[in-house]
């Protein structure tokens, strides 16, 4: 019974999830679905990677009506790069309802063209708070009519940054909205302001032991503020991840460790909260595509990074936040993968490193970072480099555009070429080292399609 098509689905969002091999629901998909499909409100605790946008999603969709192009289902985020994320996933399960429009709101981007499709309707708006605050402003869209209004990462929603805002869009829907709160972790403080907007929720707690379940080795370096950047090369150097993520507590940490990295011959680019959308996109693609070796973030990186194999995490500073450290590490060991994380932690860190320790019921294990030194020549090199061609959607490309002319016109390996990812007007094509010359020779000078396009290397 924990398929999917035991579900009473419309026959359009049963087809779409089928198409796309989602037959046997996650934990989260199953223990939720019944009650969110039966109109309750829920307040449900479901770990990173658990399945929880696919289980808003068909339960958003299947209470919505496509030809209403009236705003009726709302999820709410906090990243941008997260609301992204939730909006391919929604389009992924109504791929098969004729003429849905789901339409992202994130700030970062200019208000003209959002306004410009706001006149034509979404029955599906994801977005963050800031601008969907901006849009009301402008009575550029209504929540008149939600239906149902989702808050993805709930706690972070409902803590103290975002917690006013929530109150004035929350009291623009209609008070019998459906309300469904998906998060990791819930604080007593959440949970309580949480109340002010459910009615009699179902609540799903599967997951407090999930967070112990990813198979994440977890290790402590001792560190001071003199070594610190000195062990986290070492780290780098010893343990040599394909893929890492170094997590920092501020912009400014982020931009110290990305030069210092940079200057020590990593593959390396930084994301942090000052950089334009396209940028964000473009370094997000660069990592997902293995053509990058270490991402160095600030937190908003943990409620909206959704890339796989990621082998492991750096901790360069003790979050002060026990719940943001499970989020951190969280990126890795997903899916049954094994992952790694480490953390640099200070003397002065230690009692945040407690608290971290109380809330996971554990007690990491600590090495001294001395024990770690830097081997410039052990520096791994991504297999891939990334390409950034300026055209994609609306110029009618697809993934095989790419890959026929790569492999066709220009001559490479199918082997050489690696993930595609085409964008509404760019598009991203990682290929192997030795043969990125031709391609952009190709690119710069022949025709994708018929059409000339521009290319450059990708990279800040």
């Amino acid at each position: 019974m924990n398929q999917f098509d035991s579900l009473d689905l419309h026959q359009n969002i049963a087809a779409a999830l089928a198409s796309a091999g989602f037959v046997q629901m996650t934990a989260v998909q199953a223990a939720t679905l019944p009650d969110t499909l039966a109109g309750r409100d829920v307040m449900v605790q479901a770990s990173t990677g658990s399945g929880k946008t696919i289980a808003f999603a068909v339960a958003g969709l299947q209470h919505i009506d496509a030809t209403d192009f009236r705003t009726q289902l709302l999820v709410l985020c906090p990243t941008r790069e997260l609301a992204a994320q939730v909006s391919d996933q929604i389009r992924l399960v109504g791929r098969q309802i004729a003429n849905l429009k789901v339409l992202t709101l994130c700030g970062g981007e200019p208000m003209g063209p959002q306004i410009q499709s706001l006149k034509h309707g979404a029955s599906v708006v994801v977005a963050t708070p800031g601008r969907l605050l901006d849009h009301v402003g402008k009575r550029t869209l209504s929540l008149a009519h939600v239906k149902v209004r989702v808050l993805d990462e709930a706690d972070r929603m409902l803590d103290m940054g975002f917690a006013d805002d929530m109150a004035t869009l929350f009291a623009l829907t209609p008070k019998q909205a459906q309300t469904l709160f998906f998060s990791a972790t819930y604080t007593e403080q959440v949970e309580q302001e949480a109340q002010r907007y459910l009615t009699n929720p179902i609540e799903h707690r599967q997951v407090t032991e999930d967070l112990q379940k990813p198979d994440i080795d977890q290790l402590v370096y001792r560190v001071d503020e003199n070594n610190r950047l000195q062990v986290l090369k070492g780290i780098l150097s010893e343990y040599q991840p394909g893929k890492a993520v170094v997590f920092c507590n501020r912009r400014d940490q982020v931009t110290v460790v990305y030069e210092a990295l940079l200057a020590a011959g990593f593959t390396v680019l930084p994301l942090q909260g000052e950089m334009t959308q396209p940028q964000r996109n473009e370094v997000l693609v660069q990592f997902a595509s293995e053509c990058l070796q270490v991402l160095v973030a600030t937190d908003v990186a943990a409620r909206g990074l959704d890339v796989k194999d990621i082998d492991c995490v750096i901790n360069y500073a003790v979050s002060e936040e026990s719940e943001v450290h499970i989020h951190r590490i969280g990126r890795t060991g997903r899916a049954g993968a094994k992952g790694a994380a480490y953390t640099l932690c200070s003397e002065a860190e230690e009692p945040a490193l407690g608290r971290i320790e109380a809330l996971l019921d554990t007690t990491l294990v600590r090495k001294s970072g001395q024990s770690l030194r830097f081997h410039a020549n052990r520096i791994c090199d991504p297999a891939f480099s990334c390409i950034a061609i300026g055209a994609g959607k609306k110029q009618k490309l697809r993934p095989t555009d790419f890959l026929g002319s790569l492999t066709q016109d220009a001559g490479i390996e199918g082997t050489d070429i690696g993930k595609i990812t085409v964008q509404s007007q760019v598009s991203f094509v990682a290929v192997k080292q030795r043969s990125v010359k031709r391609a952009l020779k190709l690119f710069r000078e022949g025709r994708i399609k018929g059409k000339k396009v521009r290319a450059r290397k990708a990279g800040l």
